[in-house]
């Protein structure tokens, strides 16, 4: 089972779209928001992901083909 923190860092048109709630209805996966910051025009969620190592890999590229940036957190896993 893969545990890892990463900071996703959204573009402006997705700041008011779901996406946390997408993605965990789309993958089986846990989720623990550790840190955030949202404004108007750019936002970034810290979180806690975890789940099967496949099904995490998976959750994060489909992120990423939303245009959301992953970036790692090291030492915070």
């Amino acid at each position: 089972m893969e545990e890892s923190v990463v900071r996703l860092v959204y573009p402006p048109e997705l700041l008011r779209v779901p996406i946390l709630n997408h993605l965990i209805r789309r993958f089986d996966v846990t989720v623990n928001i550790l840190r955030a910051q949202v404004g108007k025009e750019t936002g970034w969620v810290e979180m806690q992901i975890s789940g099967d190592d496949e099904v995490v890999e998976d959750a994060l590229n489909w992120l990423r083909e939303k245009g959301i940036y992953v970036q790692f957190v090291e030492g915070e896993s």
